[in-house]
């Protein structure tokens, strides 16, 4: 990687999220000096520390020292203290999407896009890349459950990536290896339309060199360049993981995996050992009452349909209570039928407050309004704990991208 080229110390604002703590690892295998900061020590950002990186709580300026290059999360805002220090310094920096992009560069890259999906689809091929000793760099949007970690570190010229669509920053990327799991409506918060969205991953397939290949669903994408259409993929095999989605996510890997010359019989050997990642329909415990808890990170309504519907061809003869917290109150907004719907299909549903995470709320939208018969409002988490500690040999299944599935953990912790 040349750009890490005599370079010593790496600052990281925001060093606990899961894109920026997977290149903060990077460094310190690389023997790189780590510093970051964050509002609070996540699990993440403990695993840095525990191999020597140094983290502070909270953005101060004093705590960029003796720093060669300056790592910033996409939530860091521009009037943050130290980014504002660094660039007083001259200091070099970059923002994670940029620093995939240098990463890229310099690697022959697969990029795992598209608006569902991509973290189980880089998690299975990272299985199967991994166990079939093509030694793969890997930065994945979740915790690898095999690895416990969100980042690989290999010998070989593979770098295996989640490439996010959301401001734009896959754009950064340089795929030789493009897949596309889908496309759909998401980040309205950003992108002005569902064309818009098209438009900027029709943009993304531009960045693949001719001798390069795009992996996707012919449905989705309107382009003159020549594709592989994923779906043509058979699974003959039965996977551990749930669902028609996961099936959809293991042809992609089978896609590639033909490409790289790998047989048939050793990826379907892997794929039928894969158990799944972090927060994707990840099992928690049992209950005092016998009841599974499971947890999951859907937070769109297509989503939400599959992690239930996988539920359901799981486990076709048990009440499924789902607890769901709001990701962002502009998709809480824009998708609100739709949130109900999906929500619908379950026995029962616990609705907590919306996770604002990048927003402010204006008071045009509340979890109330998320309502339907099947569903109950309740605000405090002890009181959810309280009513979910009554149910008897169901599954309660925890949806949400933010901190909700804590409830899970308390639930299960508590009670064995």
């Amino acid at each position: 990687m040349k750009f890490l080229k005599n370079v010593k110390k790496i600052h990281f604002i925001g060093i606990g999220g899961v894109g920026v703590s997977a290149i903060a690892r990077m460094a310190r295998l690389k023997k790189i000096k780590v510093s970051g900061s964050d509002q609070s020590i996540s699990l993440l950002a403990e695993k840095i520390q525990n191999i020597g990186g140094k983290i502070y709580i909270g953005h101060k300026k004093e705590n960029i020292k003796n720093v060669d290059m300056v790592v910033y999360s996409p939530a860091i805002e521009q009037d943050n203290p130290e980014l504002i220090y660094a660039k007083e310094l001259n200091i070099p920096c970059f923002s994670y999407p940029e620093i995939l992009g240098l990463i890229s560069k310099d690697a022959f890259t697969i990029a795992i896009s598209g608006t569902h999906g991509k973290t189980t689809t880089v998690s299975m091929l990272a299985e199967v890349l991994i166990y079939s000793n093509l030694d793969p760099t890997v930065v994945v949007g979740g915790l690898l459950k095999k690895q416990q970690d969100n980042f690989v570190l290999g010998s070989s010229n593979i770098f295996l990536v989640e490439a996010c669509e959301y401001k734009k920053s896959f754009l950064n990327l340089y795929p030789d290896i493009l897949v596309i799991t889908n496309i759909d409506s998401d980040h309205l918060d950003y992108y002005s339309s569902f064309k818009e969205i098209q438009k900027t991953f029709n943009k993304l397939i531009d960045l693949v060199p001719k001798d390069g290949h795009i992996i996707c669903n012919s449905k989705d994408v309107n382009v003159k360049r020549k594709i592989i259409d994923y779906t043509k993929e058979k699974i003959d095999f039965n996977l551990l993981v749930p669902g028609e989605h996961n099936r959809s996510n293991a042809k992609i890997v089978l896609a590639v995996g033909k490409l790289l010359n790998i047989k048939r019989e050793k990826i379907v050997k892997i794929l039928k050992k894969y158990e799944g990642t972090w927060r994707r329909f990840d099992y928690m415990g049992m209950t005092k009452n016998n009841s599974l808890v499971y947890n999951d990170y859907a937070h769109h309504p297509n989503e939400i349909k599959a992690t239930i519907q996988g539920t359901r061809e799981k486990y076709p003869d048990k009440k499924l209570i789902v607890v769901f917290q709001p990701h962002l109150y502009s998709r809480t907004k824009i998708f609100l039928n739709d949130f109900k719907e999906a929500l619908d299909m379950a026995d029962k549903v616990i609705i907590t407050d919306i996770y604002s995470a990048r927003e402010k709320d204006d008071g045009s939208i509340h979890a109330k309004d998320l309502l339907t018969k099947k569903s109950k409002y309740i605000k405090e988490t002890k009181n959810i704990i309280k009513k979910l500690k009554e149910e008897k040999d169901s599954i309660i299944l925890i949806i949400s991208a933010g901190d909700v599935y804590k409830i899970g953990e308390k639930l299960v912790l508590s009670i064995t």
